[in-house]
């Protein structure tokens, strides 16, 4: 058992993503929206606890117009003061712009990879090597 399903186990907040998503294969969940959340959710976490990103997931979904890549790739200004004012998401204003910069980039992985899915398909699995070079 890992030091994760250890923390999970007694904590409502970790429990029910560790018993349906962590560790999970993405069959039937992989589409667009769903990784672009993911994503977007890692990149708020960085340097934060997960339990903190959890914990505002719902209305950082919400916030983020669940994730539909093309109305987040549109954002402007007013979107972004919009987020930066909303409480119940991580306020950081580097993350939120990269998080609208990426949607934008998800968008040119169709026409060059066929989405956002293939593109991962792509460079997985590669060894550690590959990775880091």
């Amino acid at each position: 058992m890992s030091w994760y399903c250890e923390v999970a186990k007694d904590n409502p907040i970790h429990s029910s993503y560790h018993d349906t998503e962590y560790g999970f294969p993405l069959d039937g969940r992989d589409d667009e929206r769903y990784l672009f959340e993911l994503q977007s959710l890692e990149l708020f976490q960085a340097g934060l606890s997960w339990e903190l990103i959890l914990k505002k997931r719902a209305t950082t979904v919400a916030a983020f117009d669940n994730f539909d890549v093309d109305t987040v790739a549109a954002y402007g200004a007013k979107d972004t003061a919009r987020l930066l004012g909303d409480a119940g998401i991580i306020r950081n204003k580097l993350k939120v712009a990269s998080i609208i910069e990426n949607a934008k980039r998800v968008q040119g992985l169709r026409d060059s990879h066929g989405g956002f899915k293939a593109w991962i398909a792509a460079h997985h699995p590669l060894n550690r090597d590959d990775w880091t070079k």
